[in-house]
């Protein structure tokens, strides 16, 4: 690659970013999907699949890289890592990704009725576009809003979908918003440590920026925000877990 490796955050937005010396598949998985450019995550499928070990490294340098590995082989690269190196599964965090290339659309006036979710993105997906976050609000005199996040490429066929859809089961308008960024954070240390959810929402009310959709998952938490304030995000969560140091 154009870089030495995997690092903590873009070092386009973090200047200090650290470059990782070891990485699971699992962690690369969903760094890669969440954002991290610098491996497309269906190498990473391919390379855990066949157990295959992966070094990222510069094209342009004689520098050691980042290890991408199975959990089985973590230890075995520890060992021959300088001291300091720490084992995946005593780091809490191993990065913040951003991407920049989503829009939201949500569906107002969804009668709050069985079925009716199945109908919609049912009918989404059939025209091939891919639907990531999903949040329902509470229903509220038995019709409640539907918000989900599309590529942006996809979003001009998604709001046509969604508008046709809308007309079939009585629902009211969609709209859709281009000014948004999702902001994640990714660790297998996630699994064992308490109030890493809480702490992250912390940093984002402390710079004032408010969260519009919120997404989990083992070793994940997401979260979509204005773009104005995505990199000012990164660089705060960044800094917040300490992900510059060892």
């Amino acid at each position: 690659s154009d870089v030495e490796g995997v690092f903590t955050a873009d070092p386009r937005i973090v200047r200090n970013a650290r470059k990782l010396d070891i990485v699971s598949y699992e962690e690369m998985l969903e760094l890669a999907s969440l954002g991290a450019q610098v491996m497309q995550d269906r190498s990473i499928e391919v390379a855990k699949k066949f157990d295959v070990i992966i070094h990222v490294r510069s094209s342009f340098t004689n520098n050691k890289g980042t290890i991408i590995c199975g959990g089985n082989k973590i230890s075995r690269f520890s060992k021959v890592k300088k001291k300091g190196a720490k084992r995946m599964e005593e780091t809490l965090l191993s990065g913040v990704t951003l991407d920049k290339t989503e829009a939201k659309l949500t569906i107002c006036d969804v009668p709050d009725k069985p079925g009716l979710a199945s109908r919609i993105f049912k009918g989404i997906s059939e025209e091939g576009i891919n639907v990531d976050m999903i949040v329902q609000n509470t229903s509220r005199q038995r019709i409640t809003d539907i918000s989900f996040t599309v590529p942006r490429v996809m979003l001009k066929s998604a709001l046509s979908t969604a508008r046709k859809i809308c007309r079939s089961i009585h629902a009211g308008s969609v709209f859709a918003e281009t000014d948004i960024a999702r902001v994640s954070i990714v660790g297998v240390g996630m699994r064992t440590h308490t109030g890493v959810a809480a702490k992250m929402f912390e940093v984002l009310a402390k710079q004032r920026i408010n969260i519009e959709m919120i997404s989990t998952s083992d070793i994940s938490i997401s979260c979509i925000i204005k773009k104005k304030f995505a990199e000012k995000a990164v660089r705060a969560i960044h800094k917040k877990f300490e992900l510059e140091k060892k």
